[in-house]
């Protein structure tokens, strides 16, 4: 099963999940303006962007759009990929944003089916991976990366404590590591449901579940955040986190006693996608701002954060990575994990719900 067909089977039994949290995601979704304000060249528009990019990518791509488009401000709302779709969702009959930046192509599959989504080509369609866009043609969603799943381990605290650094999803099982291991929850994290899906379909249900609950007796937390795990990993509170590739390579390059690890067995994934928001005006500045988000230019940056990327560059894969990212994806049958998912998460908070971190 292709990628692009998979996807789109990825919506069932999806939206229920999200009903649960979509109040409270209407009133605490976190809000982090970014604005240009130069004016200089003539008449400021304004558009709002939703995404689930990382806080640490964002400024650098934006310097390059408010470079291009001076006159374009731009107000960014940043969030967990749960807290933006279920943003989406709970505005729908009065939306907020103008395009969407960077979220799950799953997530997107979602508002596509709630009519959100207003179809759009951008321009230098033709230099995106038809693996990495919708088939439909205008498209209504085009991918600009995909991202992985990793364990960040802590080098220095590893050796300290005399553990050998996990190499598979089978080592993380083993006794050495009880109480070692930080873990994204599932629950509230995409991220975290990446893993456990991946570990699902890699092992089969009934194996699967058995191994989820082998590493349970190791698990110290569930953290609600993808990258949190990591960067607590990184800062030395627990030698072992289970989080996500750009994280775990991002802090190795940045200086920080993290060895990022690819499992043996393959890793979880998603795509980052793009999208322009359906709604009475749509301003001509959110086009401009799609047809950016795609171009050559801002591609190579992206390919600085991930290996695999939805225009080709001859960006080197960033140092940390695997010299074959796309061997590094389990086949993923995204029509499972769509059917499965509220079954999943059920099961999965009966077990294992006793270590999650508090809600805030």
């Amino acid at each position: 099963m292709t990628m692009r067909k998979t996807l789109h089977n990825f919506i069932r039994n999806f939206i229920s999940a999200l009903m649960v949290i979509i109040l409270v995601a209407s009133c605490t979704a976190s809000n982090n303006p970014t604005t240009n304000t130069n004016t200089s060249n003539g008449t400021t528009e304004t558009i709002t962007v939703y995404t689930a990019l990382e806080d640490d990518q964002l400024n650098k791509y934006l310097e390059s759009f408010k470079q291009e488009q001076p006159n374009i401000n731009v107000n960014i709302v940043r969030d967990s990929t749960g807290i933006v779709t279920a943003k989406l969702l709970a505005e729908k009959d009065n939306p907020q944003a103008d395009v969407i930046w960077g979220l799950a192509a799953s997530s997107l599959l979602i508002a596509d089916q709630q009519g959100l989504l207003e179809p759009y080509t951008p321009k230098g369609i033709e230099n995106v991976r038809e693996d990495f866009r919708d088939s439909k043609d205008p498209p209504h969603w085009v991918g600009i990366d995909a991202w992985m799943s990793a364990f960040c381990v802590n080098t220095i605290e590893t050796e300290k404590q005399k553990l050998s650094i996990p190499t598979s999803w089978a080592d993380l099982s083993k006794p050495v590591y009880k109480g070692k291991i930080v873990m994204s929850n599932p629950a509230s994290s995409g991220t975290g449901y990446l893993s456990v899906a991946a570990l699902l379909q890699l092992k089969g249900e009934q194996e699967g579940w058995k191994y989820l609950d082998a590493l349970h007796e190791n698990i110290a937390q569930y953290m609600h955040s993808g990258s949190k795990p990591c960067k607590v990993a990184g800062s030395g509170e627990y030698p072992i986190g289970i989080s996500f590739g750009y994280r775990a390579v991002k802090q190795m390059n940045g200086g920080e006693p993290i060895k990022p690890v690819f499992p043996k067995e393959g890793s979880g994934w998603d795509i980052e996608a793009n999208a322009l928001v359906k709604k009475a005006e749509i301003k001509p500045a959110a086009k401009t701002f799609l047809d950016w988000a795609i171009s050559s230019e801002i591609a190579q940056q992206y390919a600085e954060n991930f290996p695999l990327t939805a225009v080709k560059t001859n960006v080197k894969i960033p140092k940390g990575f695997p010299e074959d990212p796309f061997a590094q994806l389990i086949k993923n049958d995204f029509q499972w994990m769509s059917k499965n998912r509220e079954a999943i998460l059920e099961e999965w908070t009966k077990r294992y719900d006793g270590k999650s971190e508090p809600k805030t």
